[in-house]
């Protein structure tokens, strides 16, 4: 993937401002493209948009295949008929400024069942035939997806291995038997899919017609309760059980002192090499209907993966296992030619990891927040290739006023000099005297020679830790964070656009 040199901004749509107590794919998500265009950026980068479950994480998602339906927007569907404007009211009293999942999860979904009523009663052949189309295209992996929906809403929430013998093996007449009794409620859960996708192909086509390209993001992992896991675990290393054999996760490192232990299902290569990588090829052939480019999570993982015994509370005793990544972007190549692929090349980066990438000509990424340790690190731009996409910081980073003014403590594994020092290298290398150290980060990202540059929202607006997307190997308070509609102002895009152009990175 080569690219002309421009910028773009890392927001996820669940950031926007709205009424609705998470930000969704309506006005607010038009009003964000507008700024993009005014601002003279050509990316809008977002985070997975897969459904979500206990602890709210994108990278955590029920399905590699499905969307997200807390993004859909209530007035859109207002806008299509499917509800009356009175149907939200009265909306509850929700947060402005965060998340509160629990309330929004409960407003959304009675909404969205109120929706489908209507949708059985219309008249409108255009809206039927139109599901009827999407259902069709999808079902490869929707028909499985809504059962597993259906039957984990029966089961109160909990995971796929808890539910009964038969279902947990998946036996056949018990899965014909549950489409059977379950028909209806497998139908409305393909109907709100039929939603979000065709709201997300509404923003995408707004994107289009503004020059704005979207950068998606797929986790390498999928979760252990998941749609994917439950159907196909032939496709992972699991026990006669069911259970996971391993789980992955990083080891110590720049984040946690005992590494991360994610808990996904690690895949079983051989198994998938037999069928030619069939599910890869269709998960990125999905992704790719979505976005323009794909940010890959975790790219080291296609070279090897940090394996943990099941069971470890820690990611210590983990161990890197090989991984067919050259095969595997080999079939990538053959089905799609260039795939339009960003690796995530972060934390832990051998020798082999950076020839696979180079080999298959994937930009990497650098985090000038991450830059500031000594001067021989590979994150400070005079190190930098043109081939590279720079951000100021990740999801997984303090903001960078956050980091300037940060502390000993959770989340770091810095000490008190340690902190101090990088502080001092930081202004010397920026010339900077950190009274607005979120713009010298912005100005020496869109000045550096990578051909793009990411900066998240909250450092183009200068917040400070409690805006903070996502703390590793922290479960509190994480993927909650929204801005409010007055942040986003003129003179924060006209300052930005004037950088970007003074940089070369204008719109083309």
């Amino acid at each position: 993937m080569n690219s002309p040199r421009a910028s773009g901004i890392l927001l996820h749509p669940t950031s926007l401002p709205g009424p609705y107590g998470i930000g969704d794919l309506g006005e607010e998500a038009y009003h964000f493209v507008d700024f993009l265009v005014a601002s003279g950026q050509s990316y809008w980068q977002v985070l997975p948009l897969g459904p979500t479950s206990f602890g709210n994480s994108p990278y955590q998602s029920l399905s590699a295949f499905a969307g997200n339906l807390l993004l859909v927007s209530p007035e859109k569907l207002v806008d299509d008929n499917l509800l009356s404007a009175d149907d939200l009211k009265p909306a509850p009293r929700f947060q402005a400024g965060n998340v509160d999942f629990g309330p929004v999860i409960k407003y959304k979904r009675a909404l969205l069942e109120k929706a489908y009523d209507n949708f059985k009663r219309t008249t409108d052949t255009g809206e039927r035939t139109d599901f009827l189309s999407f259902s069709q295209q999808s079902s490869s992996w929707l028909e499985d997806y809504a059962l597993y929906r259906v039957l984990k809403d029966t089961h109160d929430g909990q995971s796929w291995n808890t539910w009964e013998p038969e279902l947990v093996r998946r036996d056949p007449q018990a899965i014909a038997a549950a489409r059977d009794d379950l028909h209806d409620q497998i139908e409305s859960h393909k109907f709100f899919q039929y939603l979000f996708f065709k709201q997300w192909s509404q923003l995408r086509t707004y994107c289009h017609d503004q020059h704005i390209k979207v950068i998606g993001d797929i986790p390498i992992f999928v979760a252990y309760d998941s749609s994917d896991v439950w159907m196909h675990p032939e496709l992972f290393k699991l026990d006669s059980d069911g259970n996971p054999v391993v789980v992955a996760g990083v080891p110590p490192d720049y984040y946690s002192t005992t590494g991360q232990m994610w808990g996904n299902p690690v895949f079983d290569w051989d198994y998938m090499k037999e069928t030619g990588y069939k599910w890869w090829i269709e998960r990125l052939q999905a992704m790719i209907k979505l976005v323009d480019l794909v940010r890959i999570d975790h790219f080291r993982g296609f070279a090897a993966c940090w394996e943990i015994p099941y069971g470890d509370q820690t990611a210590e005793r983990g161990r890197w296992v090989k991984v067919p990544g050259r095969e595997i972007f080999t079939a990538f190549k053959q089905a799609f030619g260039e795939p339009p692929i960003i690796a995530e090349n972060l934390g832990v980066i051998t020798e082999d990891v950076e020839e696979l990438r180079e080999e298959f000509g994937f930009p990497g990424m650098r985090v000038l927040q991450m830059a500031f340790r000594d001067t021989v690190n590979s994150d400070l731009p005079h190190h930098y290739v043109s081939h590279t996409v720079v951000y100021t910081g990740t999801h997984d980073n303090d903001t960078a006023v956050g980091w300037f003014s940060s502390e000993p403590g959770i989340g770091s594994t810095r000490d008190e000099n340690q902190i101090e020092q990088e502080r001092h290298f930081c202004m010397e290398y920026l010339n900077s005297n950190g009274q607005e150290i979120h713009w010298d980060f912005i100005r020496g990202a869109l000045s550096s020679i990578a051909n793009t540059a990411i900066i998240p929202l909250q450092d183009l607006m200068g917040l400070d830790s409690s805006a903070r997307m996502n703390l590793p190997a922290s479960a509190e308070s994480n993927w909650s964070w929204r801005f409010r509609a007055s942040q986003l102002t003129a003179k924060l895009g006209h300052r930005l656009k004037h950088l970007t152009e003074l940089y070369g990175r204008g719109r083309h």
